[in-house]
C-alpha cells in the first residue's frame, strides 16, 4: 500500500511539474505513464508524460526513468513546448 501512495505521490508531482513548466491552463490533461520497455539499450521502465493544449495539440515526452526517480530538472525547459507537438502519433518506436 505504501509502495502505491508513493507511486502516486511521484505521478501527481510529475503532472504538476509539467503544468507549472509549459503554462499548462488547469483544464488542459496531463497524462504520466510508466511504460516497460524491451528494446536494447533502453532502460526497463521509463516515463511517458503527455499533455494536451487548448487547440487539442498533443505534447508528448518521456523520461528514461522510473517515476519515482524523476526529478524537477528532468522535465524539459518550456522554449521546447513546440518541438514536444506531434501532429501525427507518436514519433518514435520507444514510447
Amino acid at each position: 500500500m505504501a509502495g502505491r501512495l508513493a507511486h502516486l505521490d511521484a505521478v501527481g508531482r510529475v503532472k504538476d511539474w509539467t503544468r507549472e513548466r509549459f503554462a499548462l491552463e488547469e483544464g488542459e490533461i496531463v497524462m504520466v505513464s510508466e511504460v516497460a520497455s524491451k528494446l536494447p539499450g533502453c532502460p526497463p521502465l521509463q516515463t511517458a508524460v503527455s499533455f494536451w493544449t487548448g487547440e487539442s495539440l498533443r505534447h508528448h515526452f518521456t523520461v528514461f526513468k522510473r517515476v519515482e526517480e524523476i526529478e524537477e530538472a528532468d522535465i524539459p525547459p518550456a522554449f521546447m513546448k513546440p518541438a514536444l507537438a506531434l501532429s501525427d502519433g507518436i514519433a518514435c518506436a520507444c514510447c
